[in-house]
């Protein structure tokens, strides 16, 4: 399955699209007048240069300057063919790539030349599988530089083998960069089983069992305080826990990523963006959305968004998808917050054309199975229902689905009804785009 278009946030591979404060996500074909900006004293500072990752469960400040534009689709310039003859291929530099042998030292030796060479490429040649234990590759390097793999990288197998001088929250830390491409044709593989089954962080199993979950487990990848990227091309995997995340960047450009972990795999989430602006994200494909079968989960299709974002979440499609006692098996909520403690604020990230067809199934009674909370200031809009059946796994149907400012149509009946949808387009439609850019 793929998509054309930004993917969709959902289960427990997602692609969490969180444009806090400042942040920016931005579909295809979506024009927007100019960003509306924000008060300056109401945002902090971006947080200090320090390697290690702020708390997972902390909110992120936010720097003060104004959003800058997302990076247009296509590249201008795809960073998938480089012409460039400064070519540093790893083994050259004694990388084995049997996927036993450490090929730590080869890598960073490599970095170290690519990065003193504008338009290098470091090359990560193809049929090898290339093991390296976590590495922070550091700038500034001269600009134009492509992290280029082709073949196999991975981390160790699982906390057992991990290094124990090594950070566990984190493998390959891309940190204080400009104008830097991670590119190739070929995998990251991040041998996440292991570290799924420590236990110390519980999650729902099959059957409505409960399995071990994972404590400090590394992210996979982690732009840090970097501007001016592309990531396009790569097959990313199995995760120990976050497969991609940008924290303090500025200035992201995603294309044709394929990111995936197995359904049961406990925080796996495709993409997370905190503390970053201008970001485009685009034909890439993130774990199930389509021809999907979700049980016993607390959440079915799920879009979540901070207050207080801006840019859009659009063009999303979820199709085909069978429910199993699911407690919340449609919702969109733009008042995601993980504490008591967040205010309430008027700038969000606009939700335009959403289309749910052919989801089918059961849910849980002690939730409306269908929920639309959407900001007071900028609406949800053009959401379709299609072939949408849910029933009551046990108990009575709940009759009365949850929307807040939702816009949209029911291209046939839906079951439970939900007459709270809105028709046509809010009033202040305009001020909505003006958020949305």
């Amino acid at each position: 399955m793929e998509f054309n278009r930004v993917p969709a946030v959902m289960l427990w591979i997602t692609a969490i699209l969180v444009a806090e404060n400042l942040s920016n996500v931005q579909g295809r074909y979506h024009f927007h007048k100019g960003q509306k900006k924000q008060n300056p004293d109401e945002q902090p500072s971006l947080p200090s240069p320090v390697y290690s990752p702020p708390p997972e469960d902390s909110v992120p400040s936010t720097p003060a300057d104004p959003a800058p534009s997302v990076p247009s689709d296509p590249y201008p310039d795809d960073p998938g063919n480089t012409t460039s003859d400064c070519v540093f291929d790893v083994t050259n530099y004694g990388a084995v790539g049997d996927g036993c042998a450490d090929d730590t030292a080869a890598f960073r030796a490599a970095w170290k030349a690519a990065c003193a060479v504008e338009s290098a490429t470091l090359l990560v040649p193809s049929d090898r599988c290339f093991k390296i234990t976590s590495t922070i590759f550091s700038g500034p390097c001269k600009p134009g530089l492509v992290f280029k793999v082709d073949g196999t990288l991975m981390p160790p197998d699982g906390p057992e083998s991990w290094p124990k001088a090594d950070s566990l929250r984190q493998w390959l830390v891309f940190y204080r960069l400009d104008q830097m491409t991670l590119t190739g044709t070929g995998t990251i593989e991040g041998n996440g089983q292991k570290w799924w089954e420590l236990p110390c962080k519980p999650h729902r199993g099959p059957n409505g069992s409960t399995l071990p979950g994972p404590c400090d487990s590394p992210a996979l990848i982690r732009f840090f305080m970097s501007s001016n990227l592309a990531v396009s091309g790569l097959r990313i995997q199995n995760s120990p826990q976050f497969h991609m995340k940008f924290d303090g960047c500025e200035g992201v450009l995603i294309d044709k990523l394929s990111i995936s972990s197995p359904k049961l795999s406990p925080n796996t989430d495709g993409i997370h963006i905190e503390n970053t602006k201008g970001v485009g994200i685009y034909n890439s494909m993130i774990g199930n959305v389509r021809n999907a079968v979700i049980r016993e989960s607390d959440n079915g299709v799920r879009i979540k968004t901070w207050q207080g974002g801006s840019g859009t979440v659009s063009d999303i499609l979820f199709e085909n998808i069978q429910m199993e006692n699911v407690r919340n098996c449609i919702i969109v909520d733009q008042y995601y917050c993980l504490s008591k403690d967040c205010r309430n604020q008027t700038s969000a990230v606009f939700v335009n054309q959403v289309l749910y067809k052919n989801i089918k199934g059961t849910y849980d009674v002690r939730n409306t199975p269908i929920h639309f909370a959407c900001s007071d200031t900028v609406a949800c809009t053009n959401i379709t229902m299609s072939e949408v059946e849910l029933l009551p796994h046990e108990g009575e149907l709940v009759e009365d689905p949850f929307c807040w400012n939702a816009f949209g149509i029911q291209e046939t009946l839906t079951i439970p009804p939900i007459d709270c949808l809105q028709e046509g387009a809010p009033q202040n439609v305009a001020e909505t785009y003006e958020y949305s850019c």
